[in-house]
């Protein structure tokens, strides 16, 4: 029998839109023979739906709950019996699922407020866990595990919106220019890039409007090289690097998403060996340095003298056509349909481990 694989998207983020993107091809790479596809869209305002078929993303660049695509039927996740269930909230029919494929990139999808719940309902499921899913969203917490774990990084500020951040201190600090961005947020949403004063004050406002922390971080002129990891915590496997110019002054939300010239990638990065090996070497300690559980993109700088910096690391990275975590693997011999199935039997494994443990005391 074919195991149910809900692949999950939308969601209360400023990345919902994104979310789509990549919960499309995911659902069309899916492979069909082995796995039966079930579709469940989060709203704008975080209430679930089940739709029939891919045409959801053909008709629909976001989901809101006052203007509904049809045949969107309102569901719930719940545990029955000790196994995970869909309930449809309307008929009161409860539909079994094996494996959760979250494609929530950001708030409320990728910080570990979702793996959580999937625990709860003892649902296997693609990704991180609550833990890595956690401190690999919010910035500042990533970055003091870097620190104690000896990884090289930019220096960096923490700001928050009631104390008011100076210029000056973070001039001091940091050097010019340097770069502001929420610590909980992803794909360059409210990132900006400070030259001077002038302009400070408008930039940190609508930052704060994703996050009540920001991150202020030393600017490293560098190539911007990504890596692809997946597996358990202790046995992370890394693909090729890959390499991304933008075309914009930096790899703004708009480079990435909007603009189809924003940035050039070149896979395999044009790395020597050694350096090819380093990246892949860091990338996977940062993997497991970070609790990551099921797949991750690392992102780095490289220095033209040769220095190797961690930017951060996606535990839901992009999955778009043109998204580099499958692209790597893709250029690392693994097809995209051929890296959905390895994540998901990925998971079922996890969640079986997971089982043997013992709930109760004796």
């Amino acid at each position: 029998m074919k195991k149910k694989v809900a692949v999950l998207f939308g969601g209360r983020s400023a990345e919902h839109e994104v979310s789509l993107m990549s919960a499309k091809n995911v659902a069309s790479a899916l492979d069909k023979n082995k796995y039966e596809l079930l579709l469940i869209g989060i709203t704008k305002q975080g209430t679930w739906y089940q739709f029939a078929d891919t045409s959801v993303f053909d008709k629909n660049k976001s989901l809101s709950d006052d203007k509904l695509p049809a045949g969107a039927s309102a569901v719930a996740l719940v545990c029955l019996k000790g196994k995970p269930q869909l309930v449809n909230l309307e008929t009161k029919m409860a539909t079994s699922v094996d494996v959760a494929f979250p494609v929530l990139h950001g708030t409320f999808g990728e910080d570990g407020c979702i793996q959580g719940l999937f625990k709860m309902v003892n649902l296997a499921f693609v990704g991180c866990g609550v833990l890595g899913s956690a401190v690999g969203m919010d910035k500042e917490a990533m970055k003091k595990i870097l620190q104690v774990a000896g990884i090289p990084m930019a220096r960096y500020k923490v700001l928050h919106s009631h104390l008011g951040p100076s210029f000056d201190d973070l001039k001091r600090e940091l050097g010019l220019p340097f770069f502001i961005k929420p610590a909980n947020a992803g794909s360059s949403v409210g990132v900006h890039k400070i030259k001077d004063a002038a302009s400070f004050t408008e930039k940190v406002k609508d930052a704060f409007l994703y996050d009540h922390k920001l991150l202020a971080e030393e600017f490293i002129q560098g190539r911007e090289i990504e890596c692809s990891v997946m597996g358990l915590n202790h046995d992370p496997k890394a693909s090729v690097p890959g390499e991304i110019t933008p075309t914009h002054e930096f790899y703004s939300y708009e480079a990435k998403y909007l603009d189809e010239n924003g940035a050039a990638l070149k896979i395999p990065a044009a790395l020597s060996a050694t350096e090819t090996k380093a990246v892949q070497d860091l990338a996977c300690k940062t993997y497991t340095a970070m609790y990551c559980d099921g797949l991750t993109r690392v992102d780095f700088f490289v220095t033209s003298d040769g220095k190797t910096y961690v930017n951060e690391i996606n535990t839901i990275p992009g999955f778009t056509k043109i998204s580099m975590y499958p692209k790597m693997w893709e250029a690392s011999g693994i097809g995209y349909t051929d890296l959905i199935t390895q994540l998901v039997e990925l998971a079922i494994k996890k969640h079986h481990r997971d089982e043997q443990l013992q709930t109760n005391f004796a």
